[in-house]
């Protein structure tokens, strides 16, 4: 492939046909469906769809034998999964497939978007397009496409392709299943895995994802009284349910360190990923933890880079996303309230079962409850976390390749501390396949928060990278 050719090619896609598109997608709120339980009703997902796979289609102009289709399947008990979009693209030869995935469903809005800025309305600041669902992860249907396209232009050969967007990635996949299930005939055995859903420590090369975590997340809720009552009557005689939290999370989660003190969430880390931890570490520097948003006087938990890179990968952490039973400060009278919610999410590290950490946790957290409180732990979310197999030669010295010519440095490789659980499933029905796991999700692009964007000349640099890579791999 002439790299220097497809780079070209990558910048005049990019800006005269997906920047187009994905500012279009980002005005659709097509919530996932756990943040937006009547999907169906709303239409928001509908239209996400539509858009996607009538841009799709239109490449059928650049792409010979392009096929796209809109699989709907439904639940045992008659509801409406969220729908797939999926696509081949014929081969030069052979029966070999490369699997290339995406989602298109996004978070929730999030508060604290800065003035000018909004989830839904795409705002482009340089080399910067803002808005919820640009970079997580709307433009992997529209990038798939056009990397296969790059080599079309060329006449280079490449293996068959399949492309599956799904539309539940954020709610844990959990529709995934049914339809792996149901097109596993169609998508046969691939030998490449091209997931565009991770991320990238920096904008200056390609980084290759080697491993996930997992995560278990639910309601944690203590009740302690029927209804509130006067906080001078009862306090000093009533444990409050927020103190009684503090000593069920205490029991998790050692609150001067944040070690988990859970034994069941923890595994052991291979040497080779300690290995790509300090060198990540070293590549990165204090980048590692100066690209998030911190108050003024506010630091990292450690500044020992190698320990970080760790924490955020091979070590369970929690985090508690939100909150009920309490009343916003306009109307907080003083009453002892008679309950007090929190989610929980612990990111567990690859290798640890879900449900067996879900378990454990349970466990924990209800056992014994102080002053015989009301203890309920709901984890209603279990998603497996995924280690990466050893690297082929092949693949190792493509991505090399395709980091060095598309963007003139090394390629790097580091676990992340997010969750696809797409991975997880793959890995355990394709054990011999190759995976290259990436994406656009770098220092500041802060998907799930407020301010998302998506870095636009890395989405045209990772195309031709990508692009690459699909090339070196018909010719192993």
């Amino acid at each position: 492939m002439n790299v220097d050719q497809a780079l070209a090619s990558s910048e005049r896609i990019w800006e005269q046909e997906i920047l187009p598109a994905l500012e279009r997608y980002i005005r659709i709120p097509n919530k996932s469906p756990s943040f937006d339980p009547d999907w169906v009703k709303t239409g928001h997902m509908e239209q996400a769809v539509q858009l996607i796979s009538d841009w799709c289609r239109a490449q059928a102009a650049h792409l010979p034998g392009l096929t796209v289709e809109v699989v709907r399947l439904k639940t045992a008990d008659g509801k409406d999964r969220t729908p797939v979009i999926y696509m081949e693209v014929p081969g030069t030869r052979g029966d070999d497939t490369v699997l290339l995935y995406g989602h298109l469903d996004k978070q929730p809005e999030m508060t604290g978007w800065r003035e000018g800025l909004h989830p839904w309305k795409p705002v482009r600041e340089g080399d910067k397009l803002y808005g919820r669902g640009g970079a997580d992860d709307g433009y992997s249907a529209f990038a798939s496409l056009s990397a296969l396209r790059l080599l079309k232009e060329q006449g280079v050969p490449h293996a068959r392709c399949s492309v599956l967007i799904e539309a539940c990635e954020e709610s844990g996949s959990t529709d995934l299943p049914a339809y792996i299930e149901a097109l596993a005939p169609r998508i046969g055995k691939p030998s490449l895995v091209v997931c565009l859903d991770s991320g990238c420590a920096n904008y200056d090369q390609l980084w290759m994802t080697t491993s996930l975590r997992g995560m278990v997340a639910g309601n944690l809720r203590v009740d302690i009284l029927t209804e509130g009552v006067h906080s001078g009557d009862a306090t000093g005689v009533v444990a409050s349910s927020l103190r009684i939290m503090r000593q069920l999370l205490s029991r998790v989660e050692d609150e001067q360190t944040g070690h988990i003190k859970v034994d069941a969430l923890h595994t052991q880390i291979p040497e080779g990923r300690r290995a790509q931890a300090k060198a990540a570490a070293q590549t990165l520097g204090d980048e590692l933890y100066t690209k998030f948003p911190w108050v003024e006087g506010a630091g990292p938990v450690t500044k020992d880079g190698e320990e970080l890179v760790l924490n955020r990968t091979w070590r369970p952490a929690l985090a508690l996303t939100g909150v009920d039973g309490v009343p916003a400060l306009a109307s907080a009278g003083n009453v002892l309230r008679p309950f007090t919610t929190l989610k929980l999410s612990m990111r567990i590290p690859p290798r640890v079962d879900p449900k067996a950490a879900a378990k454990a946790l349970k466990d924990v957290l209800e056992k014994d409850p102080p002053y015989g409180a009301k203890v309920t732990f709901d984890g209603d979310k279990a998603s497996v976390g995924w280690d990466a197999p050893p690297l082929a030669g092949w693949l190792s010295r493509a991505v090399e390749s395709a980091s060095q010519a598309c963007f003139g440095k090394p390629a790097m490789a580091m676990g992340e501390g997010g969750t696809i659980p797409f991975m997880g499933m793959l890995g355990e029905r394709f054990p011999e396949a190759q995976f290259l796991i990436t994406g656009l999700l770098g220092p500041g692009s802060n998907a799930h928060g407020p301010n998302e964007f998506l870095h636009i000349p890395t989405g045209k640099k990772l195309t031709a990278g990508v692009a690459s890579v699909i090339a070196e791999h018909f010719k192993r």
